[in-house]
């Protein structure tokens, strides 16, 4: 008898921080129209298979099913880079974007950190291409007919 495919995840461990911050896409915009991406936040986008119609303006492309094992890594570049806020985000943030901000958070709290933050972008991907023009006119790549199939 053939064993399930087990989900790409069950590979790693359970995210200890099961509740992660938010941030709204409304105040992602701000962060973006007011500090340079980089200086204190960064974003990450962690499609793989499902990247595709463009990405938020200076957003880092880190799939999720490789993110694990790089954590540590991560953490050492964003803390010597002054990156405060860490901002995870998939189609939704309802699943990849969750776990990666749990993992994260965990490891900064491992860390001792009280600076850093990892929150995810509510809505994901999806939330933000179809909240309207001066969400879409801050991400590169932009496809507006791929966006089409998720409107109801």
């Amino acid at each position: 008898m053939e064993q399930p495919e087990q989900p790409w995840h069950a590979a790693f461990p359970t995210p200890k921080t099961t509740e992660v911050a938010s941030l709204s896409r409304e105040e992602v915009l701000d962060k973006l129209r007011t500090d340079a991406v980089g200086r204190d936040f960064i974003l990450v986008d962690v499609r793989r298979n499902d990247y595709e119609g463009g990405t938020i303006r200076g957003a880092i492309n880190l799939p999720a099913q490789s993110l694990f094992p790089t954590i540590p890594v991560l953490y050492q570049l964003f803390k010597n880079a002054g990156i405060r806020h860490v901002i995870w985000y998939c189609g939704s943030s309802r699943g990849r974007g969750t776990r990666a901000a749990g993992w994260f958070n965990d490891h900064i709290q491992e860390q001792g950190d009280k600076e850093m933050q990892s929150v995810i972008l509510a809505g994901g991907i999806k939330g933000w291409a179809a909240a309207g023009e001066n969400f879409v006119k801050l991400m590169d790549g932009y496809v507006p007919e791929y966006w089409t199939q998720f409107q109801s």
